[in-house]
């Protein structure tokens, strides 16, 4: 089994990476691999409560994150500056993560077998 990690780094909307990477992240947990979730930079924003896509006549995924679980997709992490810099905290993500800072993220991505930036 290798471990993907599959790290999000763009808002949740305005482009197809967001939708796409958790696409890509539920394939791979179909195929029992080792996923991990990983959100930077905007990418903190797809986890975010309080989502209202009306606006922009674009489909919410968000929901999608709480259904991970039934997925064995567990290991959902966050960087800790990227939500600080953004003015976020855990209780305002919509699923548990695990809170890394900047250098514990980059070890955790030393161990990984394929890392995918979306």
């Amino acid at each position: 089994m290798k471990k993907f990690m599959f790290v999000n780094r763009k808002a949740p909307y305005g482009t197809i990476y967001a939708l796409e990477s958790l696409e890509v992240v539920l394939i791979a947990a179909t195929f029992d691999q080792d996923v991990s979730l990983v959100f930077v930079d905007d990418g903190v924003y797809e986890l975010t409560k309080g989502q209202d896509t009306k606006g922009i006549g674009i489909k919410n995924h968000s929901k999608t994150y709480r259904a991970l679980d039934g997925y064995d997709v567990e290991k959902l992490y966050v960087e800790r500056e990227s939500m600080e810099a953004r003015g976020l905290g855990e209780d305002d993500l919509i699923v548990d993560v695990e809170v890394l800072s900047s250098a514990e993220m980059a070890t955790l991505m030393a161990e990984q077998d394929v890392v995918l930036s979306f």
